[in-house]
Parts: C-alpha cells; structure tokens; sequence
C-alpha cells in the first residue's frame, strides 16, 4: 500500500542555499516504512542501509530494537561498509507507570547500550500509545491523573541522570501521537515537570502539528529545552479527518497524513531557519511514517525529500558536538 498523499506534488531539485551549519541531517527506519523489529510489510535491514547510503544520508537512527543487528561488532561493521553513522537510538517508554519501572529502565539500558556502542550520544523515548497502533482499539485513557504526571517527571528526570552518568548519552522525549505527549500543552506541562540537566526534548515537528501545536513558538520559547529533532510534515486535510472521525494515528498514517515536502504542515524552510538560529549544534533527523507501503516507495521519496531540505539550508553532515 502506498501511503504518500494523493496528488502530493514531488519536491524538485534545487540548488542548495545556505547551509545551517549548526544542523546535522540524518534519517531513520521509519522513513523506509519500518515501525517494528520483525514485520512481514517491511524490507529487510540491509535493504534499509544500502539505499540510504545511496540516497546521500551519512546519519541514522538506529530506529526498533532489533530491526538492525543488536551485536555491536556487526552494527558497526554493516555501517562501516556503507560509510554511515548512527545519530541516536530509539525507544518506547511508560515512564507514568511507577509499577513497570524495573522493565522501562531494562529496555532502555539495552538500547542504551548499544546506542553508546555505536557512538551515538542521544536517545530518543518515545511514550507509549494509547490506543493499539494496528486496530486503533483505546488501550488506556488519553489523559493523565496528575499523580502520573507527576511519576512521569520524576521518572525522566531518574532515567536521564542514569544515561548521562552511566552511557554519556542524553534523554530527549519525543512527543506522538496518541501519547499523553502530544498537544502543546502536555509537551510544555512535560518540560516544566522535568529538569533540564537530565530530561529535554525532541522536537518532532510533524507530530507537533498532528497535535495542534505550534512548532515555531515551542522553539522560540525552548530553544534550551530542544536537544534532538525530528523533522516532517502532516497533511492538514487529513489532520481534519483525525478530528472529525476519531481516527488513530495508525489510520492516519494509512491514509497518507505525512507527506514529503512541501506538501503539507509546518514549512521546513520556516523551521530550519528558526532552528538555524538557536545556540546548539542538532541533529535534525528525515522521519516519514510510512507504514506499510511497498518497498520502491521510500527511496525515491527520500531522495526528493533529502534534495528539497538541502535547498532551504538542511544539508549539513558534520556531527553536533
């Protein structure tokens, strides 16, 4: 199934601008339709790597555990061979239930691990869906108690301290759709909740505007706060279609919401000129939630996407420091 929108326009190439030179662009599985590590709609990882090497990225995500090799040895030698190099790693995480934080804290130290092995510095903790990400079926309730809220600070705050201290590797919380992080106003009660020496943010500007959420302001008014981003665009007409009909982010995804550039919502030139501007050198990581699609969509797809960023300044491959 293909899952870009219909009728969106193909970003043409363009000659390069400027570059933002304190931004590092990369991508991730995702872009390539892979949401899981074993899954019968996905390509295999070796087909992920070869043609993300040869789209032009020399940065990834090392995206589900599991998808890619989780030996060290081999990950580094499947990346060396490509010439690419890991930004981050990736994980689900309750941090609001104090009662499974023996096995939160578990999963991430193994994706920590490896994270820290490919020399990557950031980890980046998605929280958990409420509703189930193949039949949309309502797993828990949308909102928070404030007791949770509450053990959700206090949980990034002790799972980042640990990761600083024990992996040298930052905790950046990415808000999702059909998280309890995902409007702005949950995003901003989650940055006040936690302390920045230890818990941030990353910026994920697609998911942001699925959730109503203004990422131009969130960057202005946390430029401090925003350690890693993710960079992509929604469709609005079916954001609309969210609202209207109650649709889970999976059906959304399903019926094409994100879309290559400059199809739809925010304007990556607008956001990499705000980006450009802050005093923090960032990885800015190409995600597309494509899932499922057949295998010869994503590449050309990203080989647009990749051409069209580097045409508003997003081309820089020299690593955040």
């Amino acid at each position: 199934m293909t899952t870009n929108a219909p009728g969106a326009p193909a970003a043409p190439r363009t000659a390069a601008g400027p570059t933002a030179d304190n931004l590092c662009l990369g991508s991730a599985p995702c872009s390539w339709g892979v949401w899981f590590p074993e899954e019968e709609h996905q390509v295999p990882y070796t087909r992920f790597l070869d043609e993300l090497a040869e789209t032009g990225y020399k940065w990834l995500e090392l995206g589900p555990y599991g998808y890619l090799p989780t030996d060290p040895q081999r990950l580094a030698g499947e990346l060396a061979d490509r010439g690419l190099q890991v930004s981050g790693g990736t994980i689900f995480g309750a941090l609001h239930r104090p009662a499974e934080w023996d096995e939160t804290l578990a999963a991430v130290r193994r994706v920590a691990e490896l994270t820290a092995a490919a020399g990557a510095h950031h980890l980046v903790l998605i929280p958990p869906l409420y509703r189930d990400e193949k039949t949309g079926d309502f797993t828990e309730p949308p909102e928070l108690t404030a007791a949770q809220w509450t053990a959700l600070g206090k949980a990034a705050d002790g799972l980042g301290r640990i990761l600083l201290d024990d992996y040298d590797v930052r905790l950046v919380v990415h808000p999702h759709a059909d998280s309890h992080i995902q409007t702005q106003p949950e995003i901003e009660r989650f940055l006040n909740a936690t302390d920045s020496r230890y818990a941030n943010l990353c910026l994920d500007t697609g998911h942001v505007a699925y959730g109503g959420g203004d990422n131009l302001d969130l960057i202005r008014r946390y430029a401090e706060r925003i350690g890693y981003v993710h960079i992509k665009q929604m469709d609005p007409v079916i954001i609309e279609q969210v609202r209207a009909e109650n649709l889970s982010f999976s059906e959304a995804v399903s019926r094409g919401v994100a879309v290559e550039p400059p199809a739809g919502v925010p304007d990556p030139a607008d956001v990499v000129e705000a980006l450009s501007g802050l005093d923090a050198e960032l990885f800015v990581v190409v995600e597309q939630d494509l899932w499922p699609c057949e295998p010869e969509v994503p590449m050309p797809i990203a080989v647009r996407t990749r051409d069209y960023l580097a045409g508003v300044g997003l081309s820089g491959t020299r690593r955040p420091r």
